[in-house]
C-alpha cells in the first residue's frame, strides 16, 4: 500500500513540474505577466495622424488585430509610430521590443468625424494617385503632395469640383517634367530637328537651338505642345494675393533661325542581281532494218558457194559469172539523250535614278573558208546587262531592264562554234529585296521519221552503171525529242552605301579579310 502510494506522489510530481513548463516556456504569456508591459488606449480620427513617441527600441513587425482599420508607419531610428485611421472601429497593437519581449500593447478607437468621412470618400476616389496624400490640418482637409504621372491631373480635378472646401496644394513633380522634357527631345529629333533641346527652368519648358528655316522653328513648338499635360497652376500662381507669380506661359521658344542651304543627303544606292538560267534536254531513238541483196556480173564463170568476203556465189566456166553481195539482213539500233544547265549572273551597284552597266563576254575564235580564201572570225559569249533604277514609295524600285546572253550550242560540222542569243528589254516595278521574272522562252520540237534511215547504204556498180538489188526490204523508225528553256531573274535592293554588298560579294567569291 505505501508502495503504491509513493509511486501516485512521484507522477502527480511529475505532472506538476511538467504543466509548470509549459506555462513558464510561453513567452508571450510571460511577457505579459511581467512589470514592463504596458497598456495604452488610443483615439484616432480618420483624417488626423496621431504620432506616438516610445522611450524603448522597438521590433517594427506590429501585430495588429484588425489591420483594415489603420495604417501603421515606424520610424525606428526616431523611435516614433504613426497611426492613420481608415475606417471606423476598434482594434489592437502589440509592440515587442528588438529582444522579442512584448513591451507595448495599445488598445485603439478609430473614429469617423464629418471632416473624417469626406477624407475617407476622398481617399475611395483619388487615394490611389501617386504622390497625393489626403489629410487634415488645422481643422481643414488638405490634399497635398506631387503629381507624378500626368494622366492624374484630370482625375484630381474632377474629384475636387465637388469638393470646393478642400484646400489643394498640388503640384507637378519635377522630375515628371523632366520626364516630358526628354520626351520632347526625343520626337524633335525623329523628326529631323536635332539641332532642338528641351530643358525645365522653373517649371516652364525652354526650347533651345538652332533650325534652318521659320517652318521647322513651327514644327518644333507642334511638337513641343502635343507633350504638354493638362495644365496645373503652381500655388504661387493659385494662391493670388502680394505673392503671386507672374503668369508664364507653358513653352518659352528660344529656337534661332539661321537660313542656310542644308546639304543634300546623299543619294540612296540599288544593289540589282541579275541571273539567267537556261535548261536544254534532248533524247534519239533510232530502229532500222534492211534487206537488198545484190548480183554482180562477170563475163568469164558462174560459180555458187561461199566467197572469202562471206558473200554467196555462183561460178561457171562459160560466159556467165555472178556474185550475190548483201544476201544476210542489216539491223541497226541506238539511242541517245543529253541534259545540260547553264546559269549566268551578274550583279550591279548604281545611284538611284542612275544608269549602269555591266558585261562579261568571251571570244572564240575560228576560221571561215579553205585555202587562199580562209580568212579568221570571232565568236562573242557572255552576258550584257544595262539598267537604270528609281525609288518609288513604300521601297518600290522602277527599272528600265535590257539584259541579253550569249551562250554556245554546240560545233557544225567544220568544227565553228554555234552560238545562241537570249535578250529581254523591259520596264518594270519590284519591291526592294524581292524577286521578279522578267523575261522567259521554252521551246520544244518533237519529229519521227519513217523508213529514211539506211543502216547499210550502197553504192554497187557495173560498166559504171549503178546495180539495182534483187530485192529491197527497208523498215526504219527515227524518234528525237529537244526541249529547251530559258529564264531571266531580277532582284532590286536599297542599301544605304556601295559597302554594304561588300560582305555578299565576298561570300560569293570565298574572299577573307
Amino acid at each position: 500500500m505505501a508502495g503504491k502510494l509513493s509511486l501516485l506522489f512521484s507522477l502527480l510530481l511529475l505532472f506538476s513540474i511538467h504543466a509548470w513548463g509549459q506555462a513558464t516556456s510561453d513567452p508571450a504569456l510571460a511577457a505579459a505577466n511581467a512589470d514592463n508591459l504596458v497598456k495604452k488606449d488610443l483615439e484616432v480620427a480618420i483624417g488626423i495622424s496621431e504620432f506616438e513617441q516610445l522611450d524603448f527600441d522597438f521590433s517594427p513587425k506590429f501585430s495588429v488585430a484588425r489591420p483594415e482599420l489603420l495604417n501603421i508607419t515606424a520610424r525606428p531610428g526616431k523611435r516614433e509610430i504613426e497611426f492613420n485611421g481608415v475606417k471606423p472601429g476598434t482594434t489592437t497593437v502589440t509592440i515587442r521590443d528588438n529582444a522579442g519581449d512584448i513591451r507595448l500593447q495599445y488598445t485603439i478607437v478609430v473614429t469617423a468625424t464629418g471632416s473624417s468621412s469626406i477624407v475617407s470618400e476622398l481617399r475611395e476616389l483619388i487615394g490611389d494617385v501617386e504622390g497625393l496624400r489626403i489629410v487634415i490640418k488645422g481643422g481643414k482637409i488638405v490634399i497635398e503632395g506631387e503629381i507624378v504621372v500626368p494622366d492624374d491631373i484630370g482625375k484630381v480635378s474632377k474629384v475636387l469640383v465637388n469638393y470646393p472646401s478642400v484646400l489643394t496644394l498640388i503640384e507637378l513633380s519635377p522630375q515628371t517634367q523632366r520626364v516630358i522634357a526628354r520626351k520632347m527631345s526625343d520626337e524633335l529629333a525623329k523628326n529631323n530637328l536635332k539641332d532642338v533641346t528641351v530643358r525645365v527652368v522653373n517649371k516652364t519648358y525652354w526650347l533651345e537651338g538652332v533650325v534652318s528655316n521659320d517652318e521647322k522653328k513651327k514644327l518644333a513648338l507642334i511638337i513641343a505642345k502635343a507633350y504638354l499635360p493638362p495644365k496645373l497652376q503652381t500655388l504661387a500662381q493659385e494662391g493670388g494675393g502680394r505673392f503671386a507669380a507672374p503668369e508664364q506661359p507653358d513653352i518659352l521658344d528660344f529656337i534661332a533661325v539661321n537660313e542656310k542651304k542644308e546639304p543634300q543627303p546623299a543619294p540612296k544606292m540599288v544593289k540589282i542581281t541579275a541571273q539567267f538560267v537556261e535548261l536544254s534536254k534532248d533524247y534519239g531513238r533510232v530502229f532500222a532494218f534492211k534487206w537488198a541483196p545484190l548480183m554482180g556480173q562477170d563475163a568469164s564463170q558462174i560459180s555458187i558457194g561461199q566467197s572469202a568476203s562471206g558473200n554467196v556465189t555462183s561460178t561457171s566456166s562459160g560466159t556467165l559469172s555472178a556474185t550475190i553481195s548483201n544476201l544476210f539482213p542489216k539491223l541497226n539500233a541506238a539511242k541517245s539523250a543529253g541534259y545540260a544547265r547553264v546559269i549566268q549572273s551578274a550583279m550591279v551597284v548604281t545611284q538611284n535614278e542612275k544608269q549602269a552597266k555591266i558585261a562579261k563576254s568571251t571570244s572564240i575564235p575560228f576560221a571561215v573558208g579553205t585555202g587562199e580564201t580562209q580568212r579568221p572570225q570571232n565568236a562573242q559569249i557572255g552576258i550584257n546587262l544595262s539598267i537604270e533604277p528609281r525609288i518609288l514609295e513604300q521601297e518600290n524600285i522602277l527599272m528600265a531592264v535590257n539584259l541579253s546572253v550569249n551562250l554556245t550550242a554546240g560545233t557544225t560540222s567544220t568544227g565553228n562554234p554555234i552560238t545562241t542569243n537570249n535578250s529581254v528589254e523591259t520596264n518594270l516595278i519590284v519591291k526592294s529585296k524581292e524577286s521578279a521574272v522578267i523575261g522567259g522562252v521554252v521551246q520544244s520540237v518533237s519529229k519521227t521519221d519513217y523508213d529514211k534511215d539506211d543502216p547499210a547504204p550502197i553504192n554497187a556498180q557495173a560498166g559504171g552503171l549503178p546495180v539495182p538489188p534483187l530485192f529491197r526490204l527497208l523498215r526504219s523508225k527515227n524518234y528525237a525529242t529537244s526541249k529547251s528553256q530559258y529564264v531571266m531573274f531580277l532582284t532590286p535592293e536599297i542599301i544605304e552605301s556601295a559597302s554594304a554588298a561588300t560582305e555578299e560579294i565576298r561570300k560569293k567569291f570565298r574572299r577573307r579579310q
